[in-house]
């Protein structure tokens, strides 16, 4: 028998994780159940980070890791799916061409920012949605200090006023004084057509968001569309142009392309819709996770989100229960009441909420001090050591918060 997983990010590396401990559990061989992981490379990107500086090190090489819970690692990018004679085709980093069958399948093949087709944005636009699109930014950022003085130059423009905008706008002025040198006056702009910002923290959090980007002089442009970039700078939709040679793009993402191979329902962001084992109704023996799917958190119409939290939790019951269909043993219903999130804030700290409504328990320093231990040690994989790996990945416990 065989697992296939597509995707090396939270939701598949913990799919794996927890297919591997319930086949230990149930005193099955790697030789009776293998367990498959297809990716392109075998590193797990801590894509919550990307915002950051030094993007290059914001990575986690999985080998190891996957050679001690006897996980077959398969090079290549998952291009197509069938369901009907459960194969998966993949292409290889040397451009040809090879498949492979499955017995159940794991989709966690993440999500991708999207980019509408707004004049000059694929060729003036940066982004820290993948490893080398942050790295792309890096590099332009310290090619700014070659540059000749001018506002233009100072200035960054962050579209979307969401969370990785956030993060990325209130990161910005450190890195660009970083760069620049102490004395230079950065100027940060988030622009977004919500009328306020960050809509989905609530009302109790966006006072100290707001608190945090007048301490740091983040301006904002609201209720504004794009129009267009070029190499001058970027045109609202109001008309305005702001001088700039950094805009980076932060409004959106979708599921990867790949939930599109699958004759099944899909919502707005291109998730399959999945039922409370993770299954893909109508589609036997593939199970969705992470960003790829829609699923149900509780009764209570609360649906998970496109986030590292989440998909941790998710992958960890998707893997079980994929292992489980084919082990003859009871699957495990996702559920994730817990909720909490914690938003970097730059040189003005953090905030950290609970709970859906957003209710704040941490700001400042102490709730920073919380998001470095949670971007530098939580959301890391475990040691590469079978016994503590596996039990890292029940399911009931992954992220429970």
């Amino acid at each position: 028998m065989r697992l296939v997983i597509i995707g090396a990010g939270f939701a598949g590396m913990y799919a794996a994780l927890s297919a591997a401990r319930l086949r230990d559990i149930q005193g099955v061989s790697p030789e009776e159940l293998e367990i498959a992981l297809v990716s392109p490379a075998p590193t797990l990107v801590v894509r919550p980070r990307l915002y950051e500086p030094h993007p290059e090190t914001l990575t986690a090489s999985l080998l190891e890791l996957f050679h001690a819970i006897d996980v077959v690692y398969v090079q290549g990018s998952a291009e197509t799916a069938d369901a009907g004679t459960r194969t998966v085709g993949i292409a290889t980093a040397e451009g040809g061409r090879k498949s492979l069958s499955y017995d159940r399948l794991v989709v966690a093949s993440g999500s991708k920012l999207f980019r509408p087709n707004i004049p000059g944005l694929a060729e003036h636009g940066f982004s820290v949605d993948s490893l080398d699109d942050a790295v792309a930014l890096d590099k332009h950022l310290h090619g700014l200090a070659q540059r000749p003085s001018s506002d233009a130059r100072n200035t960054v423009v962050v579209v979307g006023g969401g969370f990785t905008g956030i993060e990325a706008a209130t990161e910005m002025p450190a890195r660009l004084r970083a760069v620049l040198g102490s004395d230079a006056r950065p100027r940060v702009i988030i622009v977004d057509r919500n009328k306020v910002i960050a809509p989905d923290m609530g009302p109790d959090s966006r006072p100290v968001i707001e608190d945090a980007l007048r301490q740091l002089g983040v301006e904002t442009r609201l209720e504004a569309g794009i129009a267009s970039l070029d190499r001058s700078g970027i045109t609202l939709s109001s008309g305005e142009h702001i001088g700039t040679e950094t805009v980076i793009w932060a409004a959106g993402i979708r599921a990867a392309p790949l939930t599109e191979q699958f004759a099944a329902e899909r919502d707005n962001s291109g998730r399959l819709l999945v039922d409370r084992d993770l299954r893909v109704p109508g589609v036997p023996g593939v199970f969705a996770t992470g960003d790829a799917a829609r699923a149900a958190c509780d009764d209570e119409g609360r649906y998970a989100l496109m986030s590292c939290q989440h998909a941790t939790r998710m992958g960890a019951f998707a893997g079980n229960n994929a292992a489980a269909e084919l082990l003859g043993v009871s699957t495990k219903p996702y559920h994730q009441k817990a909720y909490v999130t914690c938003l970097d804030l730059g040189e003005a700290g953090a905030l950290f909420t609970r709970g859906w409504e957003r209710k704040v328990e941490m700001v400042g320093e102490v709730a920073k001090k919380t998001k470095q231990e949670i971007n530098t040690v939580w959301i890391y994989p475990p040691k590469a050591e079978r016994a503590a790996a596996l039990a890292s990945a029940d399911p009931e416990r992954v992220t429970d918060l």
